[in-house]
């Protein structure tokens, strides 16, 4: 048995962090030399954007900043005086109010010129109609197509198999939208799509995906867990903001070979792990802390969050043309995350996988489906916690660290 020794931060989430930074600053500086700044969902295709090389802001991400930065009320706030509601698809709607903010995280986003997402529901699609209102801003709304039955075992077809996987006619569809996306980029920007350029940006992203499935495969054979979870969340999310660059395939190398010299060395988050716990839903940015709340009294370590996950077994495409690869890489990410048989089946996977003893499920207003994969988790002899509420709304999640520790206390043994 290895001598396990505490865990320090990891340096490739210190790196990553300030990366960022570095990166944001330097984008306010193009868009203020005249650059158009757009600003995409996560489900909108944005290697497209990567190799037209018109600079863009994650909603997501930026949605991350503002709620670590502990701005996500004042934001809320903003948008309820608007008029819109504050308590429907919060982790969207965050950057629309917290572009009026007097004293916004890192300077503030600059005003984008355009706003892109998928027609994921009724909310999300005002949210950007609304975008478009905005002085100076063009929205762009790409078509959300329903699943097909899921082929069993899809995490191990979908690199090459996309075809059998998510159907022709849907990728036909939003092929033929991306296309589309690009025409109209290009008349307003002058800017031109070169396919051979856009070729470089997949086979970029797709190895950055394949160290990433390297580490979590790493992750889910280490005992104990030997890097925080909250140290890996961002490790992974930074680079994930820029696939289709150097630096982030090198950035997920760099985290691959910073995880396994901790499992060589023996490294534990917590010396005395006896109950291993699976986070599903979005991170807790407001609050990362709370991965490390429950080690000393429960000896609960997080071992799982869904991006590292997703981006192991989610994001790979190969294929010769790579602007069907990018249409299969988005088509279906959705499903893959939060509708039943995809998701629910690899939830059980990657839960029994890690050796989950208990799973928090964060259940957001728009994540279809959380009954289900409940009920298959639970069928696996593996307890689950279901909290609704918003990881960006922090009057959501004010009871969070009770109901865990109840949950720890009354559903979750060490041998469950």
């Amino acid at each position: 048995m290895t001598s396990e020794k505490p865990a320090e931060r990891l340096r490739s989430a210190t790196e990553a962090t300030a990366y960022q930074r570095e990166w944001f600053h330097g984008l306010r500086a193009r868009v203020e030399a005249g650059e158009p700044l757009t600003l995409a969902n996560a489900d909108a295709p944005l290697e497209l954007l990567r190799a037209l090389d018109i600079p863009y802001v994650v909603n997501q991400w930026w949605s991350s900043i503002i709620a670590a930065k502990r701005q996500a009320g004042a934001s809320l706030a903003i948008t309820a005086a608007a008029g819109l509601p504050d308590d429907s698809r919060q982790y969207d709607v965050l950057p629309l109010g917290a572009q009026d903010l007097a004293d916004a995280p890192w300077g503030g986003m600059p005003e984008p010129r355009f706003a892109i997402a998928e027609r994921s529901g009724d909310v999300t699609q005002k949210i950007f109609e609304r975008w478009g209102r905005r002085d100076g801003t063009d929205t762009y709304l790409l078509t959300r197509t329903a699943a097909v039955p899921a082929p069993e075992g899809w995490w191990e077809q979908v690199p090459s198999q996309w075809e059998d996987v998510f159907g022709a006619d849907r990728i036909d569809l939003l092929q033929a939208e991306i296309a589309d996306l690009a025409t109209w980029l290009e008349e307003r920007t002058g800017r031109v799509l070169d396919l051979d350029r856009l070729a470089e940006v997949m086979a970029l992203a797709n190895e950055q995906a394949e160290w990433n499935r390297r580490t979590r495969d790493l992750l889910a054979a280490a005992r104990p867990m030997p890097v925080a979870v909250n140290d890996i969340i961002p490790a992974v999310m930074v680079p994930q903001w820029h696939r289709g660059t150097r630096w982030a395939a090198d950035a997920a190398r760099r985290l691959h070979d910073e995880v396994a010299a901790r499992i060589e060395a023996g490294s534990a988050v917590h010396a005395d792990e006896r109950v291993r716990v699976m986070w599903i839903g979005r991170g807790m940015w407001g609050d990362l802390d709370l991965y490390r709340s429950f080690q000393e009294e429960f000896g609960a370590v997080f071992v799982w969050s869904m991006y590292l996950a997703i981006a192991a077994d989610g994001y790979l495409r190969y294929g010769d043309d790579p602007m069907r690869a990018l249409a299969a890489r988005f088509v279906g990410l959705t499903d893959l995350l939060y509708v039943p048989p995809m998701s629910s089946s690899w939830y059980v996977k990657e839960a029994l996988a890690h050796g989950a003893n208990g799973v928090v499920h964060l259940v957001a207003d728009d994540t279809p489906g959380s009954a289900l994969i409940t009920a298959a988790l639970e069928e696996h002899g593996i307890p689950v916690l279901e909290v609704r509420g918003s990881n960006a709304d922090p009057r959501a999640t004010v009871a969070l660290r009770r109901e865990i520790e109840d949950f720890l206390r009354r559903r979750v043994r060490p041998d469950s």
